[in-house]
């Protein structure tokens, strides 16, 4: 489920490649926004489909194993603990997920390289090698390994990050937010149930496509009036010598500050400062809280911060 410091990423995301693009279609800018968050379902069901298609791949070598010319003892006997994991079952057996892959056209059939790949990458972990050597049979084990091989191990194949870089400029962007899904999704499979339960990508009322629609608009409005708020607080820098990146960040928090009574506008700073610890200059963050601190004081003194319930700027 999507957060609001991803959905600000988003935002800052399109933003930056509208005024890359010389400030073009404001329309069509938001349109791709909102085309890049619907993207972010895909991602989840690709992982989610992934973790399927290892087990389809450890069924693969059993069967290669069992048509050798000459098996071994091993070939004519495979260990199938990591095929029969139950969860996994679970997984590979899931309706839903099946239908909203085929909904989405999220396919992996076209890449079996990648799977025979990071197979192999998996089998020759630690974490692997234990798990098929324990003698333990529970739902929990089965769920715990499975957890653990995803998060220290298949989210962090280099070859994956390269397929989904191709897939999508952003998508390496959304992995962290899209993997802390697939985790929720693996952790709530219950053994009992008849099928695992999909998480949606927005919650159930409107409230974050607004947050996302509003902020978008208002960056864009208020952009040349904030500009000015800007230059009265760096006024040993021209406009254009500042990197664009913190411009953008700069007047998407005073835009948000300006926009939402009921977020304070200390939280709506230090969102900014830590986003420009990721997306800008390595003194940015210092540059943008500075500046910040002054121009939220005097919008304050003009009337055009306007808050509701606690978090006041101070």
């Amino acid at each position: 489920m999507l957060n609001r410091r991803h959905l600000r990423i988003k935002v800052l995301q399109t933003l930056y490649a509208f005024y890359q693009e010389g400030e073009g279609d404001a329309g069509k800018a938001e349109k791709a926004l909102f085309f890049s968050i619907d993207k972010m379902e895909e991602m989840y069901i690709y992982l989610l489909t992934l973790i399927v298609e290892m087990q389809g791949a450890a069924i693969d070598k059993i069967e290669a194993g069992k048509n050798k010319q000459l098996p071994s003892k091993e070939d004519l006997h495979p260990n199938t603990k990591f095929v029969t994991n139950t969860p996994l079952r679970m997984l590979a057996n899931s309706k839903e997920l099946r239908k909203k892959a085929e909904d989405l056209g999220v396919t992996w059939s076209d890449n079996k390289d990648l799977i025979k790949k990071e197979f192999r990458m998996l089998t020759d972990t630690d974490d692997y090698k234990e798990y098929m050597e324990s003698t333990e049979r529970s739902f929990k084990h089965d769920k715990d390994f499975l957890l653990r091989f995803f998060k220290r191990h298949m989210i962090n194949f280099e070859l994956l990050h390269d397929y989904f870089e191709e897939k999508s400029v952003f998508w390496n962007d959304d992995l962290d937010l899209i993997s802390s899904m697939t985790i929720k999704t693996i952790k709530s499979i219950d053994e009992n149930a008849d099928d695992i339960e999909l998480l949606p990508l927005w919650k159930g009322d409107d409230d974050e496509e607004d947050f996302v629609k509003t902020l978008f608009r208002r960056s864009l409005t208020l952009a040349e009036e904030n500009e000015k708020y800007i230059s009265e607080f760096t006024q040993n820098w021209e406009i254009e010598r500042i990197a664009i990146m913190d411009t953008i960040l700069m007047k998407m928090a005073m835009a948000e500050v300006r926009s939402f009574p009921s977020i304070p506008a200390k939280v709506s700073m230090n969102e900014y400062i830590e986003l420009s610890k990721y997306y800008s200059t390595p003194k940015s963050n210092g540059f943008i809280n500075g500046v910040l601190d002054q121009a939220f004081e005097k919008l304050k003194t003009d009337g055009l911060i306007e808050k509701t319930g606690r978090g006041l700027i101070e």
